[in-house]
């Protein structure tokens, strides 16, 4: 029955929704935990943004906003309490240069930073800690994401993540 409104497909985010890009035994162990692997992979397949002693940045394959950042321990912990103090100074000192970064390169008006800890605080991957670094911009949370329930992104991930990668060293 047509309905007269347009239609934005985004099929590639199907896998998420039903969780068919998730490894067969699950996110628990490293092997299977994308966060455990990214920093093995190409740049170009990795989406890794930066990389310090203890942690890392990569951009968020399923992102709420262009240029969302999550910042990983390389050690695989659950538990914000788990992270050794050099980790945790690391991973706030990436935290905000993360958002140095994207103000320098996309004019952030604001952040949501935050953490989820545990599958029933929200965390798609509970068992690998990451800090998200979302950025926002007045109006972003228009029409579209609220009626259309459709977050439209208006680069490549490939692309955004070479612009914060010159941005961060510099």
């Amino acid at each position: 029955m047509a309905d007269g409104l347009e239609r934005l497909w985004t099929p590639h985010r199907m896998a998420y929704v039903s969780g068919g890009d998730r490894p067969e035994g699950g996110y628990e162990k490293p092997a299977g935990c994308p966060f455990c692997r990214a920093p093995g992979l190409p740049p170009e397949e990795s989406l890794v943004v930066a990389r310090g002693e203890h942690v890392f940045a990569v951009l968020n394959l399923y992102p709420y906003n262009p240029g969302h950042l999550l910042v990983c321990p390389y050690r695989h912990v659950a538990d914000y309490t788990d992270l050794a103090l050099p980790e945790t100074a690391e991973l706030a000192a990436f935290t905000q240069n993360a958002m140095r970064v994207v103000r320098k390169v996309s004019n952030a008006h604001g952040f949501n930073l935050g953490m989820n800890q545990g599958g029933v605080a929200g965390a798609g991957i509970a068992a690998h800690l990451h800090q998200h670094v979302v950025p926002r911009w007045g109006g972003d949370a228009n029409f579209m994401p609220v009626i259309g329930r459709t977050k439209v992104l208006p680069q490549l991930l490939t692309d955004t993540r070479e612009l914060f990668t010159r941005a961060w060293s510099s």
